[in-house]
This record gives structure tokens, C-alpha cells and sequence, in this order.
């Protein structure tokens, strides 16, 4: 999933913990409904701007609007690893085995 998909999915994961309707948000960060249905599908890119007023409305650091790895399944991560090891230099391959060997 790319990443306008998982900052829209995780916008709209917690305006919806805060009780506010796409309506209600959009209004208080004074943006049309469609757009903010636009940023939240993953369709639009919201500018830095607009980050920081949804941030700001839904009381969460910026950071936190980027913080989507729940939002892939294990699954999908082990693919992704599974997918990117074979391209990784010997270096990087030797410090991947020492990260995941310490967690024994």
C-alpha cells in the first residue's frame, strides 16, 4: 500500500477515535468535505499546511499521522522483507542477521 493510502487510512482511523465526521473536520480545518474524502482514499496528498490544521484539530503530533505500521499486516511485511532481501549488499544483509538474531 503506498503511503497517500496509509496517511489517509490513518487520518481517518483517528478523527473517527475522536467522535468527528468527515463533515465536521473538514469544517474545522476549512477544507471542502471532498477534499478531505480525497486526502482520507488516498486519492490526494494534503499539503503541509492542511497536515499540521488536522494535527492540530485532531490533538496529535504531526508525527503521529505517519505513524501507519499497524496499518500493514504481518503478512504483507514479511513479503515486503522477503521481496527487498535478495537486493540487499552482504553489508547490509550481515547487519539485517545481528538485528534479528538479537531479538533470540
Amino acid at each position: 500500500m503506498d503511503n497517500k493510502k496509509l496517511l489517509g487510512k490513518r487520518i481517518k482511523e483517528i478523527r473517527k477515535q475522536k467522535n468527528l465526521t468527515q463533515e465536521q473536520l473538514a469544517e474545522l480545518i476549512q477544507i471542502e468535505t471532498g477534499s478531505l474524502s480525497a486526502i482520507e482514499s488516498g486519492r490526494h496528498f494534503p499539503s503541509l499546511p492542511t497536515l499540521e490544521k488536522i494535527s492540530a484539530t485532531l490533538d496529535v503530533e504531526l508525527k503521529q499521522l505517519f505513524e501507519f505500521n499497524h496499518l500493514v499486516t504481518a503478512e504483507k511485511m514479511k513479503d515486503s522483507i522477503r521481496q527487498n532481501i535478495d537486493s540487499l549488499s552482504n553489508e547490509k544483509l550481515a547487519f539485517i542477521y545481528q538485528f534479528v538474531e538479537s531479538f533470540k
